[in-house]
């Protein structure tokens, strides 16, 4: 086996070495000891054949030196002998390769130095030779009975003992650096840049991840929001009985829900004279305060209600016959309404009304003639279109314009956008409103008056101009009754009535067909027999033309009625024969070339 050192003739008399310290791998460096004089005593046993604490096993000199045995626990006081080796001195340089040249030591002291007065001085950070993982003098003494290469029990923790570490009372003052662990490695050139990219890539993975959440919770709000209004929005058009489908059915708390019959209206009936051409057209203006909605319903001239000596009429006959007073008590009872008053409206009136609110803004559907025009080829008053704006005299011509073989109910229609443009440029303050209607300078039927009129139609102005405003047209069967099947939107949901049509079986029923190549006449024939009180019935039209007409009865009992029909039509007397009559029917007639219509 080769030794680090050789040991020459290793024996008692060869010149002992001594542990001085560890090299920078941890490997024992040891150097000779010098001789010197010691006393000459017995020397005790060594069990690992080495003479005392200087024993050199790799000395190679002769004779082996004599030297004091080592005391671990010497508290300074030895006998006087030859100076030895001190490892922790501050005097003693390190000696690695055991040369010897050295200055005289004084004998070792584990603990520290003896002072020349013969007291042990502390030893300093600088006096021990400590190599880190090897084990130091405080080790040593905390295992004295082990020795190098041998553990006698659990491997302890290799550093620096501390401070309170009562095997190295001198360690607290030791200058620790990093260099002289070896556990601790030199730190990566890279290592700054893994951190800042691992703390860039978490940085950035809780932006997206906050990002994300901030995103989901605008979501849910914004879902949580719509929600909101939706059911807000529903609910507002159920409390303001707005809501289709619900404004006359069940029960609860808002208007929609209150029963048609419960329902307040106010309703004011108006008729239109055309004094130019003449003939009526009427209507109702309807504010109905608790749903908050108006309406103009148009009544056509054809309807029929019961004159005052309770045979049956029409609408038009009862308003040149019985005045404003007695319509107004005959459609309360034919429509199961109230009316609280009476507007006649003169078309000078209308025009001047027009001008009053500074002109009116229609969508017109019909390309109108001046009346006042001499000349045809003339250019139209008012023009068809989108947003036509009419001024008075315009407002009055399209108001009771009827193309021909137009029927009435296309004038009424026309009639009900001028005065629902009209009520829409009105004041919605009542005091405004009565001032302009003060303006027209009217005599207005009893009841009724200006303040009242005013009022009321501010009301609907303001309706109007919100939106809660509509137009209907009252549906009447050709023989001017009403039915449940067809009257019930109108009479019963917007008014709030029931209908009851006079009995129309003592009326004379008369079948018309039209022979004269004019559409036009049929309806104009209808109109005049409705007004005298007949009922009309349909009776199409004829494959061709001829030139006179025939008024037709099955018995003698009908020869009477025939002859009326006649009259009431404007034709001659020699028109009526017995012969065969439509079924269902008392008269039959079917016009030809010789009928005169009335103007209208």
């Amino acid at each position: 086996m080769n030794d680090r050192y050789d040991t020459g003739d290793a024996g008692y008399g060869a010149a002992p070495y001594e542990l001085v310290g560890y090299d920078e791998h941890g490997q024992p460096v040891y150097r000779q000891i010098p001789a010197q004089q010691a006393p000459q005593h017995e020397q005790p046993y060594d069990p690992y054949g080495r003479q005392g604490y200087g024993y050199d096993p790799y000395a190679t000199g002769g004779g082996q030196q004599q030297s004091p045995a080592y005391d671990p626990y010497d508290t300074g006081q030895q006998p006087a002998a030859a100076p030895g080796y001190d490892p922790y001195g501050a005097g003693n340089p390190y000696d690695p390769y055991g040369t010897g040249s050295h200055p005289t030591a004084a004998p070792y002291d584990p603990y520290g130095q003896t002072a020349p007065d013969g007291r042990r001085q502390p030893r300093g950070a600088e006096q021990t030779a400590y190599i880190p993982q090897q084990a130091g003098p405080g080790d040593r003494a905390r295992h004295p009975g082990g020795h190098e290469g041998d553990h006698a029990g659990p491997e302890e923790p290799v550093g620096p003992a501390g401070p309170g570490d009562p095997g190295d009372p001198g360690d607290g003052d030791r200058d620790y650096r990093t260099e002289q662990f070896a556990f601790v490695e030199d730190p990566d050139g890279d290592s700054e840049d893994v951190i800042d990219w691992l703390k860039f890539t978490e940085n950035r993975t809780e932006r997206r991840e906050e990002a994300r959440r901030r995103a989901r919770a605008r979501v849910v709000a914004l879902v949580v929001v719509l929600a909101l209004v939706a059911v807000g929005g529903i609910g507002w058009l159920w409390y303001a009985g707005k809501l289709p489908g619900l404004s006359s059915s069940g029960s609860g708390t808002g208007a929609g829900s209150t029963p048609v019959s419960a329902q307040k209206r106010d309703v004011i009936v108006v008729h239109l004279h055309n004094t130019g051409k003449g003939g009526t057209s009427t209507a109702l203006l309807v504010d109905n305060t608790t749903t908050k909605q108006g309406t103009t319903v148009l009544l056509p001239n054809s309807l029929a209600v019961s004159g005052d000596d309770g045979t049956a009429t029409t609408l038009a006959k009862s308003v040149d016959d019985d005045g404003a007073s007695g319509t107004r008590d005959q459609l309360d009872t034919v429509l199961g309404t109230d009316i609280q008053g009476s507007w006649r409206l003169d078309t000078p009136y209308l025009q001047n009304l027009v001008d009053l609110v500074g002109n009116i803004d229609l969508d017109t559907n019909a390309d109108v003639p001046d009346p006042s025009a001499k000349k045809k080829g003339t250019a139209p008053l008012v023009h068809q279109g989108k947003a036509q704006t009419l001024s008075g005299k315009m407002a009055v011509a399209y108001a009771t314009y009827r193309a021909p073989g137009e029927a009435q109910n296309a004038q009424l229609e026309r009639f009900g956008q001028v005065m629902q443009g009209v009520l829409r440029k009105l004041s919605s303050d009542p005091s405004a409103a009565t001032t302009t209607v003060q303006t027209l300078a009217q005599i207005l039927d009893p009841p009724l008056t200006d303040k009242d009129l005013g009022t009321f139609l501010a009301r609907l102005a303001d309706l109007a101009k919100g939106g809660d405003y509509r137009t209907a047209l009252l549906p009447v069967q050709p023989d001017g009754t009403l039915t449940a099947r067809t009257s019930d939107s109108v009479v019963k949901d917007i008014l709030g009535g029931t209908a009851k049509s006079p009995d129309a079986g003592s009326a004379v029923r008369v079948s018309v067909q039209n022979a004269t190549g004019v559409k036009d006449d049929t309806e104009k024939a209808r109109v005049v027999l409705l007004n005298g009180g007949f009922t009309f019935l349909e009776g199409g039209t004829a494959a061709g033309t001829q030139t006179a007409s025939k008024v037709l009865y099955a018995d003698a009992a009908g020869k009477a009625n025939a002859a009326e029909v006649a009259k009431t039509l404007g034709l001659p007397a020699s028109a009526v024969a017995k012969g065969t009559v439509s079924s269902g029917a008392d008269v039959s007639v079917v016009l030809g070339g010789d009928y005169k219509p009335p103007a209208s």
